[in-house]
């Protein structure tokens, strides 16, 4: 995929947030499942880095790596919805996060069935957090497809953003963000 196509299809990846800007529509389930990612930076950031260090990665994890994230986290949502307790969602969050940055920022190579143990253990956490924030008026079903719509979408650009990396120069970008991801996380953790 050239540059130009990939900017454009992110560019119209984010058309549909614009069209949402208007009061009322998050009693929908799918709409106030999308929006939620986005409103926050710790998610944000946690699955930018999922998608940029499945890249990393290369080969069957550039896929396996976000779709066992989004799976677990559709697990991790259900459970929030349904009230089962979690300890320390919010430390576990930001804890995500920063590791999340230090994976990317070192480059970290491990086996694929290694990183989908850990962006497994990260999800769970998000979905939880997602789950338990369920708007009063949506629809269970819709609002978990919408989180897990936007997450895709997040991890899209953060593959995209990976593909981006030419040269050392390139490389030492996508290892500062990384640092700039873990040194977030850490502020997240300490309050």
């Amino acid at each position: 995929m050239n540059h130009k196509t990939l900017a454009m299809t992110l560019a119209a990846l984010a058309l549909p947030g614009v069209a949402n800007a208007h009061v009322g529509l998050h009693t929908d389930g799918a709409l106030a499942g999308i929006s939620h990612p986005f409103g926050g930076l710790d998610h944000v950031l946690a699955m930018v880095a999922v998608g940029f260090w499945a890249a990393s990665l290369g080969g069957r994890a550039r896929w396996i790596v976000p779709l066992t994230f989004v799976a677990v986290m559709g697990l991790g949502g259900v459970l929030g919805i349904l009230g089962t307790q979690l300890p320390m969602v919010e430390t576990g969050i930001a804890l995500t996060v920063a590791v999340l940055g230090l994976l990317v920022a070192f480059e970290v190579k491990v086996p694929t069935s290694a990183a989908v143990g850990i962006v497994g253990l990260c999800a769970l956490f998000h979905g939880h957090a997602h789950g338990s924030e369920l708007p009063s008026m949506a629809s269970a079903g819709g609002y978990v497809f919408g989180f897990m719509a936007a997450t895709i979408v997040l991890h899209l650009i953060g593959i995209g953003l990976a593909s981006l990396r030419f040269g050392s120069a390139g490389r030492f970008a996508g290892r500062a963000a990384g640092a700039a991801v873990a040194l977030a996380g850490a502020a997240l953790m300490a309050g």
